[in-house]
């Protein structure tokens, strides 16, 4: 797992020296102002956020806007406004540009934490996402979810800092596979798939590595397929798995009880003793 972290880390630092430049650049010639027909992405800092959770959605986004001429533009944030806010596992800091706008159309990203899997030490991850659930951001992200103009987008463990604070209850969500139960028992519907969409306007993405994911189906959303595939072109990086969405036809659930009641009734045993 850590190799495999390693190699995606690596791969996402060569590709910004690529793309990280000419989105720039665009971003200078076309700073797009609220109200504009520009897709806005702001991704969220706060202290111990995970890195690769900020860092390979952005890169995508990044992408994007190059690609289109500038019809995206990206944005670091926090809660608190322009400062520079330390990653987990004593990681790199990155500079907030702005303060995080829950009235601004467009598409809002949620890192989870990078830290010490459980337990209740300071540089746990339940402890970072708890600090980060006391400061503003949630306030904020609630404003966020209830305008119609913006999709949150969570990456692995930010999902669970806005279930922490009741802003995911009744709604299908997918966090890192270690918290499904924390999920769940913050009024969560959990759903084992890498991406899930619950209406249109939430998108949660599993694992560290579904950032990737997460991003690239935002992006084929938004601006279309060619976009998308040009950029996983680029990146060498195919979008795994099908995003789920409560719709259409539901699997029948061969392992319950209630598949096993409906294949064996108990009134047609009663029935054939009569």
């Amino acid at each position: 797992m850590k190799k495999m972290v390693g190699w995606l880390m690596s791969l996402v630092l060569v590709l910004s020296l690529a793309v990280t430049p000419a989105a720039s650049a665009i971003s200078k010639e076309n700073d797009a102002a609220p109200g504009d027909n520009k897709l806005h992405v702001q991704f969220v800092l706060f202290d111990g956020f995970d890195l690769l959770d900020v860092i390979a959605p952005y890169e995508v986004f990044a992408a994007a806007e190059m690609y289109s001429e500038g019809a995206v533009t990206v944005e670091l944030v926090s809660a608190e406004g322009k400062r520079s806010v330390p990653s987990g596992l004593n990681g790199p800091s990155l500079k907030a540009e702005a303060k995080l706008d829950p009235d601004r159309p467009g598409i809002i990203v949620v890192p989870g934490a990078s830290g010490k899997p459980a337990g209740n030490s300071n540089d746990a991850i339940p402890s970072i996402l708890w600090r980060a659930k006391e400061t503003s951001l949630t306030d904020l992200m609630k404003r966020a979810m209830d305008n119609e103009d913006v999709t949150v987008a969570t990456v692995c463990g930010g999902s669970l800092l806005l279930a922490m604070d009741g802003l995911l209850k009744d709604r299908h969500a997918v966090t890192n596979s270690i918290g499904m139960d924390a999920l769940k028992a913050a009024g969560a519907i959990p759903v084992d798939a890498r991406v899930v969409e619950d209406g249109p306007r939430l998108v949660t993405g599993g694992g560290v590595t579904s950032g990737l994911d997460v991003a690239l189906y935002l992006v084929e959303r938004e601006l279309g397929p060619q976009i998308a595939n040009t950029i996983e072109k680029l990146f060498e990086y195919e979008r795994r798995g099908t995003v789920w969405k409560a719709e259409g036809i539901a699997p029948i659930d061969f392992t319950s009880q209630e598949a096993t009641k409906k294949e064996q009734p108990a009134s047609s045993a009663s029935n054939a003793e009569k």
